[in-house]
């Protein structure tokens, strides 16, 4: 098997992962995946769409991520792996898509709108 490579996004973070045959091991920009993602809920994000395939022992994934926070970061790296997995065999879509893991979040930042504090809070408003 070759390797397989997808992007996942979310908000500003941008995964990439790279799939190969292998043990089921996974590294995020060079570190175990639970070195990077420390927290249980970070961790399961990341496993979803393999639990659900059932592929945890089937592919070793390289991933680089970057931009964003921590939480972003994780469910880039879930889209990305959902898609990969997907792309390695078309079925697992039956079980990935009904979970909304194939959906690309479009919710963004709000920008920042000029004569406010900040995105929809305003100055202090003095009467007199």
């Amino acid at each position: 098997m070759e390797t397989i490579h997808k992007i996942g996004r979310r908000k500003t973070a941008v995964a990439r992962v790279f799939v190969q045959a292998g043990k089921g091991e996974i590294t995020v920009n060079k570190k175990k995946v639970n070195d990077y993602f420390t927290t249980g809920t970070l961790q399961y994000k990341v496993n979803q769409p393999l639990m659900l395939t059932g592929n945890e022992e089937a592919f070793d994934l390289n991933v680089t991520v970057k931009g964003g926070g921590i939480t972003g970061q994780a469910e880039a790296v879930r889209l990305a792996i959902a898609r990969a997995m997907c792309a390695i065999d078309e079925e697992n879509r039956t079980a990935l898509k009904p979970e909304g893991l194939l959906t690309r979040d479009p919710r963004m930042v709000e920008r920042k709108k000029f004569g406010q504090k900040k995105a929809r809070k305003k100055f202090q408003f003095s009467k007199r």
